[in-house]
């Protein structure tokens, strides 16, 4: 009798580590997923963004969607809902260097209801200056209240409407069913996702640390996001659009190497249609950031 009563109270610490792994390896997987969706969502040279916004952006947010049965995008406690994906910005006191180690976030706050029809919804947002980059990475960070956020522009012929947009912070954008489109999400609520970081980096990491001053290499998942972002856009542009929008081409092999994969930093952390002036708009619901 006690040795099983014994056997039964060590089941809940065995069964400890292998959480923690499975943790690990669900954060590793969500951050190889962000460059996969990435680098759909920029090969798509007719119905995508245009490439002078992405050349002109401090940092870059990437949220892929997560299909739920009951139509939503992801739901979490208190009946709120939100995407969890990962930020790199440029590094340097400027932006101006090569992209960075990324930090993993998340946006609550946000359903898309039946107007997406439930299908899973890529969400990817484009941080156009220092303001709103260190307001993400400090604190939790409300679009259209601490920052200003605006649906951005898509397609080839996105250039007219474009110069008015660039004073915003933030540029957010949509991806559900083939439609990439501009996205309206004011009212949510976006932070680091300081749990996630830590099971990528398996410790602690300071945020605006690891973002900006790269104190630690970028996982082994985050490659195929910083060598999409390489390839696309080595050099952040103060200018206006460039003469050469040409057709993007997809990341691999051959794309320049990031910091922190090729050898150069320490090594990686390897844990257990267009739209014209359509938008999609996002319902608002509890703001916040809460994670789990």
């Amino acid at each position: 009798m006690r040795e099983a009563m014994a056997f039964l109270m060590m089941l809940p610490l065995v069964s400890l580590p292998l959480a923690a792994g499975e943790d690990e390896e669900r954060e590793d997987k969500r951050l190889e997923n962000c460059g996969k969706i990435l680098n759909e969502i920029l090969n798509e040279p007719e119905h995508g963004m245009p490439q002078f916004i992405l050349d002109r952006s401090y940092c870059v947010i990437m949220l892929p969607g997560t299909k739920k049965g009951n139509g939503f995008i992801f739901t979490g406690g208190f009946g709120g809902t939100f995407e969890r994906g990962a930020m790199t910005c440029r590094t340097g006191e400027k932006f101006d260097g090569p992209w960075g180690a990324p930090t993993m976030v998340a946006l609550e706050g946000v359903t898309w209801g039946l107007a997406l029809g439930g299908a899973s919804t890529d969400i990817l947002i484009l941080v156009m200056n220092d303001k709103g980059a260190s307001s993400i990475l400090t604190s939790k960070t409300k679009l259209g209240g601490d920052v200003t956020a605006t649906a951005g522009p898509v397609g080839r012929d996105a250039a007219a409407e474009s110069d008015a947009m660039m004073k915003s912070e933030l540029l957010t954008f949509a991806r559900a069913k083939g439609l990439f489109a501009g996205a309206q999400l004011s009212g949510s609520t976006l932070c680091a996702d300081c749990p996630a970081n830590e099971k990528i980096y398996v410790k602690k990491v300071d945020t605006k640390d690891v973002v900006l001053h790269g104190s630690d290499a970028p996982p082994a998942a985050a490659k195929l996001l910083l060598d999409t972002l390489t390839q696309r856009s080595p050099k952040r542009h103060e200018g206006a659009k460039s003469s050469d929008d040409s057709a993007p081409k997809p990341a691999g092999d051959s794309a320049p190497k990031t910091p922190g994969t090729s050898g150069q930093q320490p090594p990686a952390a390897t844990p257990s249609q267009r739209t014209g002036k359509t938008y999609v708009h996002a319902e608002v619901l509890t703001p916040g950031c809460h994670i789990w």
